[in-house]
């Protein structure tokens, strides 16, 4: 078994990613790719990166399915419930008053937190007024969020996650069981776009009072995330929101200076008023 990989390697495996599928992978943090191409390997019993590296080159669905593998996070409904709560109290009744609202779920993965985000905003009687915007560098995941159907057997720790955030209906109203698989409401998809980001490499596609990106910072090295943060700022509205991960800082990005907190424990940040477009 294969336990580390060696800088070289890890640059051959970055490189014929980006040769084949377009994606590169050169700036996230080394220990993080490190940590995804060994549990790829592990899985598909492969011990030598030579072979690694040939296959994802000869075998366009070996490729695609090592890209899945490495770019999935796992994500959750309703995932730090406090964190919702802040949105919920304190940044929807402020971003209300506006006539249209626009929010990006960048790095959506399988959509768990589109939804919730769905399920907040039709509980605040507001999200025939929002359009979401939902990317991902993954398309398989994509393919997965915009159907909203998941398997049953995850949906425990989704609803006990909306139970601690205190939602108006049990999370089982917003829907129907098939099989093994819970099937959400259309309607709460109905004013969503997916469509795939590169958040390496892709501009921001428009402004938004609402940026989402959690738990995607922490795979990219500095320099990266100054590049995102970046991104995100020319993608705000002056004045709006930006919500990362529970493990995420940007207090030490170039960028910071930008930011207010608005909550430091739920990492959630408005755009200078001074900073921005509009």
């Amino acid at each position: 078994m294969i336990r580390d990989i060696a800088n070289s390697d890890l640059n051959s495996i970055v490189y014929v990613i980006k040769e084949t599928r377009g994606i590169d992978l050169g700036e996230y943090a080394p220990s993080s790719l490190t940590r995804r191409f060994l549990r790829f390997m592990e899985i598909m019993q492969i011990w030598d990166v030579k072979e690694l590296v040939s296959k994802t080159r000869s075998n366009k669905d070996f490729a695609d399915n090592f890209l899945h593998e490495i770019t999935v996070c796992v994500t959750e409904m309703f995932r730090d419930p406090d964190f919702w709560v802040i949105i919920r109290d304190k940044i929807i009744p402020i971003l209300q008053e506006k006539k249209s609202i626009k929010i990006w779920h960048a790095a959506c993965s399988t959509g768990e937190e589109v939804l919730s985000m769905a399920i907040l905003l039709k509980e605040a009687g507001i999200y025939n007024r929002v359009e979401i915007t939902a990317t991902d560098i993954n398309e398989t995941v994509l393919k997965i969020a915009r159907k909203g159907i998941y398997l049953k057997n995850k949906q425990e720790i989704n609803i006990k996650n909306h139970q601690k955030y205190g939602g108006q209906f049990p999370l089982s109203d917003y829907y129907g069981i098939q099989d093994n698989n819970v099937i959400f409401d259309e309607d709460l998809l109905k004013n969503v776009e997916y469509k795939f980001h590169n958040l390496a490499k892709d501009q921001p596609f428009g402004q938004f009072d609402l940026i989402i990106c959690r738990n995607v910072l922490i795979y990219f090295n500095k320099v990266l995330q100054d590049k995102v943060l970046r991104s995100f700022i020319e993608g705000l509205n002056k004045g709006s929101y930006l919500g990362i991960g529970s493990k995420e800082s940007i207090t030490t990005s170039n960028s910071a200076r930008f930011f207010n907190a608005v909550s430091l424990e739920e990492k959630i940040f408005q755009l200078n008023p001074k900073t921005g477009n509009n």
